[in-house]
């Protein structure tokens, strides 16, 4: 089997392998292309990859591509995790909305939508590349916006593009440990879209036990979404949001929390990644070292506003269960040495590794993805792409009848598709009305002149990359 990881000098591609390494089934004989357009961050990731293997004498083969063709050619499964604009990109949108008065955050709001015009071209050249080179392969979408990009590269490929994110799915391991359930006995009840989406029921036993932690004070106490929304109103809400939701439900807070930072994440993970780079290029022995250490104080601060800002400051990250790119120990067999490794079920490289299983011929599998609409939930088109819990087995991917959304959810999830479509037609056909309509619709932006700012702005930003 092979697997091109497009993206493959990117900072999070060890955890993919890691998933791989952990694997005992078929996976295991994977052979692994990383691509990237930057040649010197592809040497460094080859080389912390390469230490991951060697306590593995059955380890993936990895090979390096710089030529996308080659990368694709024969593929089974692409993963898609590109930054078109590098972290550089990142950074310019999240100071340029932060310098207007609105949210700065490369997947909601304008930040978003200024990732995506940026981002959507290079995907759909790769999604009709793939269909001359491979076309039965599957594409598993980790790029952000994760659902936006899915939707633009289903438009070429249709339903074998699956966008994935780890937050849903970590939100229902967290629910599932804090009420003591088994979770190959318990159904989540999720809707949404990709980072916009609510828990609304965990049924076990055939009931809905959400309440019951709901009026649990402990047990709630035990979720980072009860840090960052507060037991009061995730009470109120009777179901628990997405973590970031929390841009939406307190976004003043949000906004002065980042502004208040010595940096926004986008200038801080900048910093970081060129030192880990520049170290480790430099001393490629120590490769892994260094990215497990940088791994871990970027995992310490992921979404720290959402943690302070008067709903208390984050709790340590030994204290807390894996999150956003929760991973066990990425420099060792996870089951240790000569023990059977099991696969890792945190973080979005589980998820990915749970898809290709399934869908490579193993058992099915339920979970949360951003898949084609159909008609799952009235109210969005059938090629709207939404997040819902998915049967995924050896013939694709099927959406579970889903309960319809409440009208507030829906109401939301309408209005923030609707942005998401007027930034693919903006990124596809150049129309500079979509992109300010995309901008002035967005719910995080609360001015007609500050969307036509905001689109002045990004516009000279993207051209003077």
């Amino acid at each position: 089997m092979k697997l091109a990881i497009l993206g493959g000098g990117g900072f999070r591609v060890p955890m993919v392998y890691q998933a791989l390494l952990a694997d005992r089934g078929p996976l295991r004989d994977t052979e692994v292309v990383l691509h990237d357009c930057d040649p010197e961050r592809l040497a460094v990731m080859e080389s912390v990859l390469a230490r991951l293997a060697e306590p593995w004498p059955d380890a993936p083969r990895i090979t390096a591509a710089s030529d996308l063709d080659a990368a694709l050619d024969g593929a089974d499964f692409v993963f898609s995790a590109i930054r078109v604009g590098g972290l550089a990109g990142r950074e310019r949108d999240e100071r340029i909305a932060l310098d207007l008065g609105v949210l700065g955050q490369e997947t909601t709001g304008p930040g978003g939508i200024a990732f995506g015009l940026r981002t959507i071209p290079v995907a759909v050249h790769i999604a009709e590349r793939v269909r001359r080179l491979c076309p039965n392969a599957y594409v598993i979408n980790f790029t952000n916006p994760a659902g936006m990009i899915t939707e633009a590269m289903q438009r070429v490929l249709g339903e074998r593009v699956i966008g994935i994110c780890d937050t849903p799915s970590g939100l229902g391991r967290r629910i599932t440990a804090a009420l003591g359930f088994d979770p190959a006995e318990t159904r989540l009840d999720y809707v949404g879209l990709n980072h916009l989406g609510w828990m609304r029921g965990v049924i076990c036993g055939g009931a809905d036990r959400l309440p019951d932690l709901l009026a649990d004070d402990d047990a709630l106490a035990t979720l980072e979404e009860t840090d960052i929304f507060g037991a009061d109103w995730i009470r109120t809400l009777g179901c628990i949001p997405n973590e970031y939701l929390y841009y939406y439900y307190f976004n003043r807070d949000a906004i002065t929390a980042i502004a208040a930072q010595d940096a926004p994440r986008g200038a801080f993970l900048t910093r970081q990644q060129n030192s880990f780079y520049a170290a480790a290029a430099a001393a490629p022995q120590r490769a892994l070292a260094l990215w497990e250490q940088t791994h871990a104080e970027r995992r310490s601060l992921y979404m720290a506003e959402a943690r302070s800002g008067g709903r208390g400051e984050p709790r340590p990250l030994s204290e807390r269960t894996a999150g956003a790119d929760g991973q066990p120990g990425p420099g060792q067999p996870p089951g240790g040495a000569g023990e059977p490794a099991q696969p890792p079920e945190g973080g979005y490289s589980g998820v990915a590794l749970g898809v290709m299983r399934a869908i490579g011929g193993g058992e099915p599998a339920t979970m949360i993805l951003n898949v084609r609409n159909g008609d799952v939930l009235a109210g969005l088109d059938a090629d709207a792409v939404v997040e819902v819990p998915t049967v995924v087995d050896a013939s694709g991917v099927h959406p579970l009848p889903t309960a319809a959304p409440d009208m507030s959810q829906l109401g939301l999830m309408q209005q923030v598709k609707a942005v998401e479509r007027l930034t693919i037609e903006a990124a596809t056909t150049g129309s500079a009305d979509a992109m300010l309509q995309a901008f002035a619709l967005h719910p995080l932006v609360d001015s007609i002149s500050v969307a036509r700012r905001l689109a002045a702005a990004y516009t000279v930003a993207m051209g003077a990359r």
